[in-house]
């Protein structure tokens, strides 16, 4: 974990007379997962819609692998920065089967290549056999994990996930948190994850950000932060 993937500086964002971000940096590494700790209403979800490109900053400056995607006079849109997005209700397409769902964002030029990702995937969050099921047909445990598969699919740099597990039931989350920890590891890929359950935090992140009032107050290493 020695490159950096991201880098957040100094961000500003405020809606009216409220202000989400404040001088917020963070920075991510190569491969880790990182967690953003803090209550409801600190900053979190504007700071992970942020880096994805569905909000724009009021000031500061986000570099995704060098390059800078946000800046005061510079926006590049939430589809050219490959920035993978896992949200809280899941957003599958209901009409949509499990392999559909999967290779929706694939950039795959050939059907087989297509269909050879989207086993790999399904394979990788152990729903293989579940392709031709849809949604609606599914735990929410595994509508998580379809999710999971969809956004890796698209060969993201990085995954933000939004408060992934606040949509099961307690008996559920701890697996599906074990489950998706384990995908994350297996993928080697980057990810943010933003969390109020500090157990959650603890158990997942190689390093945690405690935010409060859109400032990160303190990020470190779970042990040395407890």
């Amino acid at each position: 974990m020695n490159n950096i993937v991201l880098l957040c500086d100094k961000l500003i964002k405020s809606f009216g007379e409220t202000v989400a971000l404040n001088q917020t940096k963070i920075e991510l590494f190569n491969g880790e997962i990182l967690a953003i700790l803090g209550p409801s209403g600190c900053g979190k979800s504007t700071l992970l819609r942020a880096i994805a490109g569905f909000e724009n900053i009021d000031s500061g400056d986000i570099t995704i692998n060098g390059k800078t995607v946000s800046s005061r006079d510079k926006f590049t849109p939430a589809e050219k920065r490959r920035v993978g997005m896992v949200f809280q209700d899941y957003a599958l397409f209901p009409h949509l089967t499990v392999e559909d769902n999967v290779g929706f964002g694939t950039k795959s030029s050939s059907k087989s290549d297509k269909a050879s990702l989207v086993r790999q995937m399904l394979k990788l969050v152990e729903l293989d056999g579940m392709e031709r099921r849809y949604p609606h047909e599914l735990s929410g445990g595994q509508q998580q994990r379809v999710a999971v598969a969809r956004t890796l699919a698209a060969n993201p740099v990085t995954i933000l996930l939004d408060e992934p597990f606040s949509s099961v039931d307690a008996t559920m989350r701890t697996e599906l948190r074990n489950d998706v920890n384990q995908i994350l590891r297996d993928s080697n890929i980057s990810a943010i994850f933003v969390t109020h359950d500090r157990e959650e935090a603890f158990a997942m992140a190689d390093r945690i950000a405690v935010m409060i009032d859109g400032q990160i107050q303190q990020i470190d290493s779970p042990d040395n932060l407890y």
